[in-house]
């Protein structure tokens, strides 16, 4: 009997409607762990959704072997069936519902400590999970395995960008899984989670569940036992970890834009102003007897690039949230932004007007109906959305913001059906279409390939150079963090 469980065989395979592989060919034997590495993201995840049954094969074979035995026993006894019951995945994109099952949420409820209580909590979410097989996953398993334990009584909302990611992790093993696919699993994690993420992968393996990933060639966790290369050809490249470097991998060619139309875009003469852009003077956040931020102290000038860093649940996002105005404890902390203390008679729009916010998850909350263009547009009006009538002047604005991106053929579609990538330079046009003089970028090229990590640093760069903006930059990697960048504040010390 072979020990094949999964093989796909000289496959052209179409994906939303492109050619994106030819001649494709893999072989997923018994006790192989996978990491899939390439230069774009989009192939990435072609190849993931491929093994899901989510693209179309126009010729050659997917044989699914791992799961003969159970759709077989299904059949027979005439149950609804499918080879999906046995997979477990986990996107980069993941959507958490309200109790009423409604994706509807808008960005400020996060830090409302009453209506985040809309939200089902850690516990109440994997209890929700109604496996088709049977397995050895419980919540008390996932939940120590992924470090939930002290989060299982938290709303969805209030969790912070890589405990949401455990989260998703732990929801795709409650699916009692024998095949694990995950896209990018390790975006998001700080440095100690991406450590961590190695022992995890074994514990998984050790349960009988094989892995298959798609990540950076410089992440390879422990648990991984076969690494491919992949591209348009298929997989040109394929290793045991044993044998696997990194000098093996052709370095990428160092991409731009038209530096030239960026430079046209930015504000020529922002004045460096004679007070902090931010100052807080010891600064407690707590939400009921959790201590979020604790007598913070931090003072922010004219100009200045900071790099924000911290551990997962460190506090990083609650400190953003003060920083955008999206926080009702701000009125009452000692707490200045431009010169003005906050809960002095400012309303929320004019402490939003001279700053731009991109973080990754910003584009779950823009209504269904919200395109490209619209959600540059409203980067104008600082709304979740654009609501009114623009002039002229405000859509050729626009136009060359999505010019300057490449974004012209993308720019009818809604933010929700765009690539990861494309969204994120929807959001970075969104912040600066409105010549901001304080550019906040939270983990903002989250979700990237390698190639659009590094135009997007070299972005970011390019834009300190050529303007006077204040910069804190949010990043776990420190490969991101543009050579402009000269301050680092760092949370939970």
């Amino acid at each position: 009997m072979s020990d094949t469980i999964l093989s796909i065989q000289q496959a052209t395979i179409l994906f939303k409607a492109q050619q994106a592989f030819q001649n494709l060919d893999f072989q997923w034997k018994k006790g192989e762990n996978w990491a899939i590495i390439g230069d774009s993201g989009w192939e990435l995840t072609a190849f993931i959704e491929t093994l899901r049954g989510n693209t179309v094969l126009s010729a050659g074979k997917i044989e699914r072997s791992f799961s003969a035995d159970y759709v077989k026993s299904k059949t027979e006894a005439g149950e609804v069936h499918s080879f999906r019951d046995l997979i477990a995945y986990v996107s980069q994109k993941y959507v958490f519902k309200n109790r009423s099952h409604i994706q509807n949420f808008y960005f400020q409820q996060r830090f409302n400590s009453s209506e985040s209580e809309e939200t089902a909590t850690v516990r109440e979410y994997l209890l929700e999970v109604n496996p088709k097989v049977s397995g050895p996953w419980n919540i008390e398993n996932v939940a120590k395995l992924l470090r939930l334990e002290a989060l299982l009584d938290k709303s969805l909302l209030k969790l912070s960008n890589g405990e949401t990611r455990r989260l998703a992790i732990a929801l795709g093993l409650m699916q009692q899984p024998r095949i694990y696919l995950m896209d990018q699993p390790m975006t998001g994690l700080d440095a100690k989670s991406r450590e961590e993420f190695g022992q995890i992968l074994k514990r998984i393996s050790e349960a009988g569940v094989q892995v298959l990933m798609t990540t950076s060639a410089t992440e390879i966790p422990d648990g991984i036992t076969h690494i491919g290369k992949l591209s348009k050809e298929g997989l040109v490249n394929t290793w045991t970890k044993e044998d696997f470097h990194l000098d093996q991998i052709q370095p990428l060619q160092m991409p731009s834009w038209d530096w030239e139309l960026l430079a046209s875009l930015l504000p020529k003469d922002l004045e460096v102003d004679p007070f902090p852009v931010i100052k807080l003077n010891d600064v407690t956040i707590k939400y009921g007897d959790k201590v979020i931020l604790d007598r913070l102290n931090w003072e922010v000038n004219s100009g200045e690039r900071w790099l924000l860093k911290g551990k997962n649940g460190a506090g990083k996002s609650t400190l953003l949230s003060l920083l955008i105005g999206e926080n009702p404890q701000a009125y009452s902390k000692d707490f200045w932004l431009f010169g003005r203390k906050r809960g002095t008679g400012e309303s929320i729009w004019d402490v939003k007007r001279p700053t731009g916010f991109v973080a990754p998850e910003l584009s779950r909350y823009f209504p269904a109906n919200q395109t490209c263009r619209k959600v540059i547009l409203s980067g104008l009006f600082d709304t979740m959305g654009l609501f009114k009538k623009v002039s002229s002047e405000q859509e050729e604005l626009a136009h060359q913001w999505i010019k300057l991106f490449i974004l012209e053929p993308l720019q009818n579609t809604v933010i929700q059906r765009l690539s990861l990538e494309h969204q994120r330079w929807t959001l970075l046009a969104r912040a600066l279409i409105k010549k901001p003089k304080l550019l906040i970028l939270d983990e903002a090229s989250q979700g990237m390939d390698e190639f659009q990590r590094r135009l997007f640093k070299e972005t970011v760069q390019q834009v300190c150079e050529r303007s006077g903006i204040t910069l804190i930059y949010v990043s776990h990697y420190a490969e991101d963090v543009p050579e402009v960048v000269e301050k680092v504040k760092e949370l939970g010390n």
